[in-house]
């Protein structure tokens, strides 16, 4: 009896010390408001942390059907129309452009936003890198804006993917 139990004792520790990255809850540590120039809201970002992996969360309603490029802006400023404030792509490697690019992607690269005609899109995308050191390029002195654009991104064009004008932009901000 002694021995019956001290195994399923045994068993009962193995199994509750064992964790899947699918039983770690997601945890929101950043969100943005994005608003296109006239200063009307079209959707959200939220930056989520799921164990060591650092996610982007789009949502947007209201945008033209098409693709969309959208990244990770170097500087937390989206001031309108042109939302050029928002700076550069975030690139602390210092590398090119685009998952097509020979020497790419850098931190602010994501694929291309899909906008049906209902006009709505939404995606997560798993940011590349250590998460302390993703968050601590997003969370930097000027912070980072997440923009998206008129076009689509043709994922080469260096440094900003072709991907037209900026229609949408918001900072994000610490939650």
């Amino acid at each position: 009896m002694r021995t019956t139990y001290t195994l399923a004792l045994a068993a009962g520790l193995a199994l509750s010390g064992c964790t899947t990255i699918d039983t770690i809850p997601d945890e929101r540590i950043g969100t943005a408001t994005l608003r296109q120039a006239n200063g009307l809201p079209v959707g959200s970002a939220q930056l989520i942390r799921n164990g060591n992996t650092i996610s982007v969360a789009v949502a947007v309603t209201g945008l033209t059907e098409g693709q969309h490029g959208f990244h990770l802006h170097t500087t937390g400023q989206c001031t309108a129309p042109g939302f050029t404030s928002a700076g550069g792509h975030l690139n602390p490697g210092n590398r090119t452009h685009g998952s097509l690019s020979t020497g790419g992607m850098h931190l602010g690269d994501m694929p291309n936003l899909q906008v049906g005609s209902n006009r709505s899109a939404a995606v997560q995308v798993d940011l590349q890198g250590e998460s302390d050191a993703i968050l601590a390029d997003i969370f930097d002195e000027d912070g980072t804006a997440v923009v998206i654009h008129a076009g689509p991104d043709d994922y080469r064009s260096d440094p900003a993917g072709d991907a037209g004008a900026r229609i949408a932009c918001g900072v994000i901000e610490a939650a």
